[in-house]
């Protein structure tokens, strides 16, 4: 049984007053909710997860950053180590967002180095993979997903892809306002754990835990959640709101 894992990523929002007020009040709202149902993790901007790991030290709230660099240490001006996040408390890191493909040209063989390196520092990377509108149009979808999946995986062994957690997340369907259907959905992530049993084994397949990501809110988590082969979700900008990331969390209480 996969333990569903609910992700918020903050992107570029929230200041470190906005943070220890939010994170102050989400703590509060999401206390009863049992960690053996869902594991529950928030992503803030670098500059805000020391204070987001002073407020949820205790809790069942896990801390996640949106990004790393994959040194430990050196002359990488701007950039963030895994030895950094580890030390501030982080547990996972976003991998591969794209946001992060787009915007600042990440290749498949950059976030396999990235993921390789989360998992050497005991960091769960949350992988993201997913097809633009214009691929979904042309039919490639299983195409650009196979490649993400394939070479941002490439090198990593049965015991330690384990540990990774795969986002789906349809490009055409981030900050739009759009959805992937339940059927687009769980099709696309049928076919990631199909993928994953030929890279690795059936059983392995069966492990991994693959999250949907795009435009998720309250209305939509009961229906998407409902799918085999969706185990929570990547959420956006619904997770910028505690009343609306309580009720995506909740619908597994």
């Amino acid at each position: 049984m996969r333990l569903p894992i609910i992700a918020g990523n903050w992107k570029m929002y929230k200041t470190i007053e906005e943070t220890i007020e939010f994170v102050t009040s989400l703590r509060g709202l999401l206390k009863d909710v049992p960690d053996d149902k869902v594991e529950i993790v928030i992503c803030p901007p670098f500059v805000n997860l020391q204070a987001a790991a002073s407020v949820i030290k205790g809790s069942n709230i896990k801390l996640g950053a949106q990004n790393l660099f994959p040194k430990q240490e050196g002359a990488y001006t701007g950039e963030v180590s895994p030895l950094m996040l580890r030390s501030v408390g982080c547990s996972y890191v976003i991998i591969g967002h794209s946001e992060r493909r787009e915007y600042f040209k990440e290749t498949n063989e950059f976030i396999n180095e990235k993921v390789k390196v989360a998992i050497e520092y005991g960091i769960t990377p949350i992988m993201c993979v997913g097809e633009k509108l214009e691929e979904r149009e042309k039919g490639l979808t299983f195409d650009v997903v196979k490649d993400h999946v394939v070479n941002g995986l490439k090198g990593i062994s049965k015991d330690k892809v384990q540990h990774v957690v795969i986002a789906y997340e349809p490009v055409w369907a981030i900050g739009t306002g759009k959805t992937a259907t339940p059927q687009q959905a769980e099709e696309v992530q049928k076919y990631i754990r199909k993928l994953l049993s030929e890279m690795y084994d059936e059983q392995t397949a069966q492990t991994i835990r693959i999250q949907y990501g795009g435009s998720v809110k309250p209305e939509n988590i009961k229906e998407l959640m409902a799918c085999e082969n969706i185990d929570g979700a990547l959420v956006g900008g619904a997770s910028l709101k505690a009343d609306s990331f309580e009720q995506i969390v909740k619908f597994y209480k």
